[in-house]
């Protein structure tokens, strides 16, 4: 399955978009773009911004459409959890910029053409970062009027944790696989809610992950293409979530991990009705596809990915 029809199977894009039908795209190719293309960074920050702008989107506009009086209760879970959640978005994007600029100098000397792909990803982690802020705004905004819970200060503070540091290739697939489960449980709120403005804004803050995950492939595969970095990394993560009863199960795991490091709301969710066998099988169809879009290599069950890693780190 290619990686866009697993994209239409986890989430129906928003129905139009701000400039029309001719937009800018994510940019793939990476590495052959420097080393054999003799692409300048100026140019990929062009792409990056240009697709950046093209796909805005207005958080005051979006809860001007919600009729805030017609909400379901289930509808009001949805948003409360969907506020914690992106909370924790803007450490992983702090934490990406600074990786990437480690690894774009410690690259720079010894292959120039990886590093124009590190600090590719560095200067677009700033376009990420504004990209969860407008999901974190909006749905606590929401929150507030609705008179929900509020998130304390010292809950905010503890959220905001910057995860650890770790080998760039398994940082990005970790990135694209916790994008594709915001994406399908955004993707099933808005199929759920029974308000229109409430149903278009959990599309669209679906589709922009989906579009964050294109991003974080398109890097992951520069890597690879490299030949700097490896295939197994990118199934070591895969298997990561896909083994039994492991992280891509979320919240109705058997053992939810207490982590010091990071918070992830995910593995939290207070609310029924999103995790699902659909929506898990649709998140596996994404990683399938994630997987074969960075290393060529096709697999089709959890059982296909758990042989492949083993015998890609020589087991």
């Amino acid at each position: 399955m290619s990686l866009d029809v697993a994209v239409s199977i986890a989430v129906e894009p928003p129905s139009a978009a701000p400039y029309g039908s001719r937009l800018p795209d994510v940019f793939s190719g990476l590495y052959d773009f420097f080393s054999q293309e003799g692409g300048k960074l100026v140019e990929m920050t062009w792409a990056q911004h240009s697709f950046h702008e093209s796909r805005r989107w207005s958080a005051t506009k979006m809860i001007d459409a919600i009729d805030l009086d017609k909400l379901s209760e289930a509808d009001k879970q949805f948003i409360w959890n969907a506020g914690r959640a992106e909370l924790t978005t803007k450490p992983g994007a702090d934490r990406l910029t600074r990786l990437a600029d480690k690894e774009c100098r410690d690259w720079q000397d010894r292959d120039p053409d990886l590093a124009a792909v590190m600090q590719s990803c560095g200067t677009w982690s700033r376009y990420w970062n504004e990209e969860e802020a407008h999901h974190e705004a909006v749905f606590n905004r929401l929150s507030n009027l609705l008179g929900l819970d509020q998130i304390s200060n010292d809950t905010f503070i503890e959220f905001r944790k910057v995860f650890p540091d770790d080998d760039m290739l398994r940082t990005l697939f970790l990135l694209a696989v916790s994008e594709i489960t915001a994406a399908v449980n955004y993707g099933s709120c808005a199929r759920r809610a029974e308000d229109p403005g409430l149903s278009a804004l959990f599309k669209q803050v679906a589709a922009d992950e989906i579009q964050h995950m294109r991003y974080f492939l398109a890097f992951a595969r520069g890597l690879v293409d490299s030949k700097q970095y490896k295939a197994k990394d990118a199934f070591a993560v895969a298997y990561f979530f896909l083994r039994e009863n492991g992280d891509l199960v979320g919240s109705l795991r058997e053992k939810i991990e207490q982590r010091d490091s990071h918070v992830n709301w995910w593995d939290h969710l207070e609310v029924s009705g999103i995790e699902d066998l659909e929506n898990l099988n649709r998140k596996q169809q994404l990683i399938f596809s994630a997987l074969y879009h960075v290393t060529d290599i096709k697999v089709d069950s959890s059982e296909q990915v758990e042989r492949k890693w083993m015998e890609l780190v020589g087991c």
